[in-house]
């Protein structure tokens, strides 16, 4: 909080500094060293973009950009920011995209399927990290903020999207820094730290939830959603009159998934639910179960004569929602955009050691309307899920309505959304 509040005060600070002067540039710029003094004065100006004009309907031309990405570290950060690089390279594949972060294995894996490239910079996280960890993060910054400025002045983006995670912010503020163009997408229903800091520099705010928690200048924030993977949306239809399996001995489907790392209270609650299970004939399981859990979740379900496809990631994700009938998992704001823009059935156990409990909010507000129900971590046991899942094998009618008032939440168009604005951003 401390970190925060001198943030923003410095910012206030510099930005009113700069109005004065007539500049968008800080007052301190002329005490940086020569190093970074040559890193901000290459670009005076944001660049132009690489395309031109305006559809004749008078809606900004599909032009080639070239955009940055700052941000992932977890796939509820990273799988948005993919979904707006798609969208984006829908309108023109002429268009330029890297994301920036420091470079984890997940980070790595992804991108590198999707083809995007990938920079890393240095950053570490800061809350929740004790004392001499946020103290070794911070000295980090400095370093972050000029390995950013390097890229950004080769690659001379028209945009930089920060994404919410702490390897946006060094991204983020180099790119004020040299006056490109900022956006910030929040996923969650109460902002975290990173994008509560980055919100000054941005001229845009993307939300994913109508009512996120949001103090900033109401002309910046937009309501949009929180963008789904293309693969996603268009894997997962399920055609009428499908079967889930490919069993038709086995025709209802419980998806566990616990985020891209697993959820071990997760698994450990699952495997105490099939030694209750009576209808181990009827139910098939689909489980992600993290790297750690895999073998012995696996041993499991061969010990209890359950079908189940047990794997420590799943690539394709969208097969398995397409096959759900029941989905149990964490509540990130990445999942709960998929459940919802899909319209699938869930029972959320939201992880209890997320940033100011962002988690539950998240849950809340579709399981108060009916639309999932959520169980906290603490309350849950082998039994009660066990319940809950032949509750809804037994009534179809249930799962169906609580499907479609999930699917009212959905906003499928969260991408379009996005980058339909950020065109009217650049041409204003």
């Amino acid at each position: 909080m401390i970190i925060e509040k001198t943030y923003e005060a410095e910012g206030a600070k510099c930005r009113a500094q700069g109005a004065r002067n007539g500049s968008a540039r800080p007052y301190l710029l002329p005490h940086f060293s020569p190093a970074w003094a040559g890193l901000l004065a290459v670009v005076p100006d944001a660049p132009e973009s690489s395309g031109g004009g305006k559809e004749n309907s008078g809606r900004p031309a599909p032009r080639a950009l070239r955009i940055v990405i700052a941000g992932g570290g977890t796939g509820g950060h990273l799988f948005p920011g993919i979904a707006i690089a798609q969208e984006f390279m829908d309108r023109n594949s002429a268009t330029r995209i890297i994301f920036i972060s420091t470079g984890n294995p997940l980070e790595r894996a992804v991108l590198s399927k999707v083809d995007f490239e990938l920079r890393c910079i240095t950053a570490a996280g800061i809350k929740g990290r004790g004392i001499w960890n946020q103290i070794k993060s911070v000295a980090n910054i400095p370093q972050g903020i000029l390995e950013a400025l390097r890229i950004l002045k080769d690659f001379s983006p028209d945009l930089t999207i920060g994404l919410g995670s702490y390897s946006a912010g060094p991204v983020v503020i180099g790119a004020w820094l040299r006056r490109i163009p900022i956006i910030i997408h929040e996923q969650n229903i109460l902002p975290g730290i990173t994008n509560r800091i980055l919100s000054h520099f941005a001229s845009r705010i993307y939300i994913s939830f109508q009512n996120t928690q949001s103090r900033r200048d109401s002309q910046k924030v937009q309501w949009t959603g929180n963008p789904v993977r293309q693969e996603i949306l268009t894997g997962a239809h399920r055609p009428e009159g499908t079967t889930d399996n490919n069993s038709a001995q086995i025709h209802f489907t419980v998806l566990i998934i616990g985020g891209s790392q697993g959820a071990h209270a997760i698994n450990m609650a699952i495997i105490e639910a099939l030694e209750h299970l009576k209808l181990k004939e009827q139910i098939h399981f689909i489980h992600q179960t993290g790297a750690a859990d895999e073998d012995w979740v696996a041993e499991a379900y061969r010990h209890n004569q359950v079908s189940g496809n047990v794997k420590p990631f799943f690539d394709d994700m969208a097969e398995h929602y397409r096959r759900a009938d029941l989905i149990i998992c964490r509540a990130g704001a990445t999942t709960v955009a998929e459940i919802t823009a899909l319209g699938k059935a869930a029972i959320f156990i939201p992880y209890p050691h997320a940033a100011d409990n962002h988690q539950v909010l998240n849950a809340a507000g579709l399981s108060n309307n009916g639309a999932a129900e959520m169980i906290i971590e603490k309350d849950i046991s082998g039994k009660i899920l066990c319940e809950r899942i032949e509750h809804f094998y037994n009534d179809r009618e249930a799962l169906k309505a609580m499907a479609a008032r999930a699917k009212g939440f959905g906003q499928p168009n969260a991408a379009g959304n996005i980058v339909d604005d950020c065109y009217r951003l650049l041409a204003a």
